[in-house]
């Protein structure tokens, strides 16, 4: 795995890089990762453009949603929402975490703090307790950093370099 550039970075937008760098490395079964804004927007992902591009150079199927991070970002923030919906309509409160197991993996939602979301695409084979834990744990380390003024460096930055990113 390379980690994306985080020259320039504030300390606080690096410690998000580290953490969704460690979350993809220790946790088995991780296809593509992506943290998104409350409005939707791209903020972090492990994989950029990755999936497409190796679709391009071996012609092989790319995995995940399309191949792309700013796909994973629209599903997530759409299941995101959604959830949020049901949850008012059931007065069920807030949601923590939505799951979504398929025949060829897994896609797992979970809210932070901000209202910002991080979001999983996993293989059918992955272990969802381990997923949702090491979720859990990102999302306890990164929901005080994600200020409005680090979502805005983060979102600068992934529009400045938007094929890097964890590999």
């Amino acid at each position: 795995m390379t980690a994306p550039s985080t020259y320039g970075l504030s300390n606080e937008a690096r410690n998000l890089h580290w953490l969704l760098t460690n979350l993809v490395e220790e946790v088995p079964g991780l296809l593509s990762v992506a943290v998104v804004s409350s409005d939707g927007l791209l903020l972090l992902s492990s994989d950029p453009g990755r999936n497409a591009q190796a679709a391009r150079e071996n012609r092989e199927k790319p995995k995940g949603p399309r191949g792309s991070a700013a796909d994973l970002a629209t599903i997530v923030s759409g299941i995101g929402s959604l959830a949020l919906g049901a949850a008012k309509l059931m007065d069920g409160g807030g949601v923590k975490q939505t799951m979504i197991a398929m025949d060829d993996g897994g896609l797992f939602v979970m809210s932070i703090s901000d209202g910002s979301l991080l979001g999983v695409h996993a293989t059918p084979d992955c272990d969802m307790s381990v997923v949702a834990y090491h979720m859990a744990l990102f999302v306890g380390r990164a929901g005080h950093v994600l200020t409005p003024a680090v979502r805005s460096e983060l979102r600068q930055s992934i529009e400045a370099h938007p094929m890097e990113g964890v590999k």
